[in-house]
């Protein structure tokens, strides 16, 4: 298994032509509808490790002049009729659609994921404006009377606010749709922080969301090497009454302790360690499909990854043969190479993070049946790998890898199951195979999780509420809900 050197070239230029593309290529900080020319933080193409081009670093200063054109659009756009803003929704998603193929590559050069992946992703993404084009319409209310009948209670729902949106590196194009849709759907104005690593997707994104006819200052777009103080002085302006962010526990933890300071609304989508639980009576081929999706989706760098997969003795070594047989095939490269499966990972920090679990995980009698080493190469590569016998105490079971890494746990009974799959501060998501319906959905019942696939490796769908338990995060996106996690009810008492 070897990564791009040798089977695949690309120069940087033919690789960037769709960031080229008029219709994707913005200039800088996104503040009031104008862009503003600058540099300051350097863009990486995982898959060679070279600079793509520079971005602008914004200032606290920045952020402030972006809470001010937020604030100057909010009254104009809460008044906008829903229909109006369903169909400039609309028509951002098929601009989107039709600069698909841009768009992926983009994403492929930037992000470091397989193109199949990203062309995935465009697709996902999109579908959030269509879907919240369309709930922009269906914002309902709520009349009835009171228990007593002597009175009546009417219930609103009115845009909450200015909202901040946080969004990570790994999905650059879907996480920021997946906040954008909802708000702008729902009355409020946006300041959107993509991540540092991946911020021109963002950029090209807010381009075609000109064009589709957002009004200035209704979203403006901050890209910045100094996210904790630049987050805080916006979260402690009391025009600022929403916080949407994507990304790990950790720092959701700080920004919720920095929201605290003004009560500010928060939505928090954090980390994960979703077990995958396979049954004995489970289809071995249908299980092994579904554990590649839900493994090697984005090359293992999603916060819903299968990270923990507890087989049952019964059907354990067919399992781990077949699972290692299929990671093994996987062709690694650079992500935008049309053959490639796995792309590289998206920095040397994370493949470092990955060598030190597995490595961990090996000392203590874990065996690699396929991988298990970084590779040497001038991107950020690391190989699928399945490791077997891992013990349930490593750092591995606990610690969410963010990689291509599959570690197999043996269990024996349901209840070991749900024990094992209990067994973390984390409740994203979990995945169940088994024939059995009723034992499929006792288990699932019975993990702590704020999804579970049951037979199926893939459950994100835009029309279905997204978030966790425990650590995993607070409220959901996504689905009817989605929309409602920026609006604030408001009851009227009314006599007549």
């Amino acid at each position: 298994m070897k990564p791009i050197e040798g089977d695949f070239e690309m120069t940087l230029d033919t690789a960037f032509t769709g960031y080229a593309d008029p219709a994707l290529h913005a200039e800088g900080l996104y503040i009031g509808g104008k862009w503003e020319a600058g540099t300051g933080i350097p863009v990486t193409d995982p898959s060679t490790g070279k600079t793509l081009a520079e971005v602008p670093d914004a200032s606290i200063e920045d952020a402030m002049r972006a809470v001010d054109a937020a604030e100057a659009a909010a009254a104009g756009w809460r008044r906008t009729p829903p229909r109006q803003r369903s169909e400039i929704l609309r028509r951002w998603f098929t601009l989107m659609t039709d600069h698909a193929e841009e768009l992926a590559l983009l994403i492929s050069i930037e992000n470091g994921k397989a193109l199949a992946d990203a062309r995935g992703e465009v697709a996902y993404a999109a579908e959030f404006f269509r879907w919240y084009a369309e709930e922009a319409t269906r914002i309902g209310g709520e009349f009835r009377h009171t228990p007593s009948g002597a009175h009546n209670i009417l219930v609103d729902h009115e845009p909450i606010g200015i909202a901040v949106l946080i969004t990570p590196w790994n999905f650059p194009a879907a996480m920021a749709t997946r906040k954008i849709g909802p708000a702008l759907a729902a009355g409020c104005t946006v300041i959107l922080k993509p991540a540092s690593e991946t911020p021109l997707t963002a950029y090209a994104m807010v381009r075609l969301g000109a064009e589709a006819g957002v009004p200035p200052g209704v979203l403006n777009v901050l890209t910045t090497s100094n996210p904790g103080p630049v987050t805080a002085a916006m979260l402690a302006d009391p025009r600022v009454r929403k916080l949407s962010f994507t990304g790990s526990t950790g720092v959701g933890r700080t920004l919720l302790a920095e929201a605290a300071k003004t009560v500010v609304n928060c939505s928090m989508e954090l980390g994960g360690n979703a077990p995958f639980v396979v049954f004995d009576d489970a289809d071995l081929s249908a299980a092994i499909d579904g554990a590649m999706v839900a493994k090697m989706r984005n090359g293992g760098e999603a916060c819903t990854a299968a990270n923990r997969f507890y087989v049952q003795s019964g059907i354990h070594d067919a399992f781990v043969e077949g699972l290692t047989q299929r990671m093994a095939a996987l062709k690694l490269g650079a992500g935008y190479d049309p053959d490639t499966q796995c792309g590289p990972m998206i920095t040397t920090k994370a493949v470092d993070k990955i060598d030190r679990l597995v490595s961990e995980a090996k000392d203590r009698g874990a065996r690699a049946t396929t991988g298990g080493a970084p590779l040497d190469s001038s991107g950020y590569y690391y190989p699928p790998t399945v490791l077997e016998n891992v013990p349930t105490d490593a750092s591995l079971a606990h610690e969410e890898i963010f990689g291509p890494v599959a570690a197999i746990y043996r269990f024996e009974t349901e209840e070991e199951a749900i024990r094992l799959a209990n067994a973390t501060e984390y409740g994203l998501a979990a995945y169940v195979y088994s024939r059995d319906i009723m034992r499929a959905m006792h288990v699932g019942r019975g993990i702590e999780t704020g999804m579970v696939g049951i037979n199926r490796g893939l459950m994100s769908d835009p029309a279905a509420p997204f978030g966790g338990a425990k650590q995993s995060g607070l409220g959901r996106e996504g689905g009817v809900t989605g929309i409602l996690e920026f609006m604030e009810p408001k009851y009227f008492a009314v006599e007549f």
